[in-house]
């Protein structure tokens, strides 16, 4: 089976890869590492496609040492044993470089087994990962390694890789022919391959396995040959992965931000990928959370917006859905609900509130004022403005305000009620 292009013209020297400049550019921390030939342990994160795999094979050209490769998706604790247990032969005398892909499928015990190699530096650990090393990369691991995040590419870079590739391919694979690559072409495989550069080099192989020589022995990919390799745009989405939590986290903070257009444009994301109960959950939680009572009639429309949205389904589900992010992004906003109960739940964790006070407790049984219960209690409602001041909080929090009014017009106009009355 012939290797995939993206493989077989795999960068050599770092100067040769595209992107990632905040790395490997002139003068960057990783460039300078390369260069030293002193190389640390390091863990490599960002999704696929972005060079992780070929800078980390650069790095091993360059140290000397023996090169091991695993995938954490099909290793186990065995291929890790017999690596260490090859660590006082001949060929490892100088240590070994591990380069370990996908290390977030390791578990603990997998990735503990490594501690002590690391340590002694007999293994130098290049792992990498397309998920948030922090959550997913034990400490003790994660403290031995230095962290470098790689990007998704941008289409200026995409296209420097594919012409590349166009240059390569066409002295070697297709050599007896004109290679016609046209501009539109190759700005379609750059823009569609949402920062992969291996998924843009895939579309254009397509493309050539796809494209026969016309007479003259040219072969033309052409934009329309283009956006049928290409196909439909990739979205960086997986409802296991970072990206997961990256929309979500940017598509409620675009609300929060009364930002309608970044907010359609994550709800556009999240609809592209499918992801119904997520967007209803979120937009039921935004309308309490951040717009609260500033608009409180908010809560209510959200959750028709949710009702009709799951009872129609995908497509016409975005629509209201629509409607939805488009009210909360421009609502006014106050946090004073959430702000409230969480200081209210804090102090329940790191206090003594102490208890109910007797008057509030429950006296609809015999022997209740027989124990004090609800003897001075007072019925608001058989007073003026059915209020009247009594104590409510338990003695320890008496003086206890959890509830601070918004700055906004619902709220301040309920505060001036209150204050009138009180």
């Amino acid at each position: 089976m012939s290797t995939p292009l993206a493989d077989r013209i795999r960068p050599k020297e770092i100067g040769e890869v595209f992107g990632q400049q905040h790395l490997i550019g002139p003068g960057k921390l990783l460039s300078n590492i390369i260069q030293s030939g002193e190389v640390p342990n390091m863990i490599f994160y960002g999704p696929s496609g972005v060079g992780k795999t070929t800078v980390a094979n650069i790095i091993s050209a360059k140290t000397g040492k023996k090169l091991y490769k695993l995938n954490a998706t099909t290793a186990s604790v065995s291929d890790v044993k017999d690596i260490i247990n090859s660590l006082d032969s001949f060929l490892t005398a100088d240590g070994v470089l591990l380069y370990l892909d996908e290390i977030q499928h390791f578990n603990k015990k997998q990735q503990q087994s490594l501690l002590e190699f690391m340590e002694n530096g007999k293994i130098t650990l290049i792992a990498s990962t397309t998920e948030n090393p922090y959550f997913y990369v034990y400490n003790a691991v994660l403290s031995r390694s230095a962290v470098f995040e790689f990007k998704p590419l941008e289409p200026a870079d995409i296209e420097k890789a594919l012409r590349r590739a166009i240059g390569l391919v066409a002295e070697t694979d297709y050599k007896a022919y004109q290679l016609k690559v046209h501009a539109g072409a190759v700005r379609h495989f750059a823009q569609s391959a949402a920062g992969d550069v291996r998924k843009a080099i895939n579309a254009l192989e397509v493309s050539l396995l796809a494209t026969p020589p016309n007479k003259d022995g040219v072969i033309e990919i052409t934009l329309d040959t283009a956006e049928q390799a290409a196909q439909k745009k990739a979205l960086r989405y997986d409802k296991d992965g970072d990206s997961h939590y990256d929309i979500i986290s940017a598509f409620q903070k675009s609300m929060r931000g009364s930002d309608p257009d970044a907010a359609l444009h994550y709800l556009a994301r999240l609809i592209a990928a499918g992801d119904l109960q997520i967007i209803c959950r979120r937009l039921l939680v935004t309308a309490s959370e951040d717009i609260g009572l500033a608009y409180p009639q908010a809560a209510a429309i959200v959750k028709a917006c949710v009702d009709s949205a799951l009872q129609l389904g995908l497509p016409e589900a975005r629509i209201p859905l629509a409607q939805a992010v488009v009210l909360l992004a421009t609502a006014p906003k106050s946090n004073s609900a959430i702000m409230g109960i969480d200081a209210a739940l804090g102090d329940l964790e790191t206090m003594d509130t102490g208890d109910i006070p007797a008057h509030l407790k429950d006296a609809h049984y015999s022997g209740a004022k027989k124990m004090g219960r609800g003897l001075t209690y007072q019925y608001p409602h058989n007073f003026e403005n059915h209020y009247v001041k009594q104590q409510y909080l338990p003695d320890n929090i008496k003086d206890r305000v959890y509830y601070e009014y918004g700055n906004n017009k619902t709220e301040q106009l309920t505060k001036a009620y209150w204050d009138k009355i009180k």
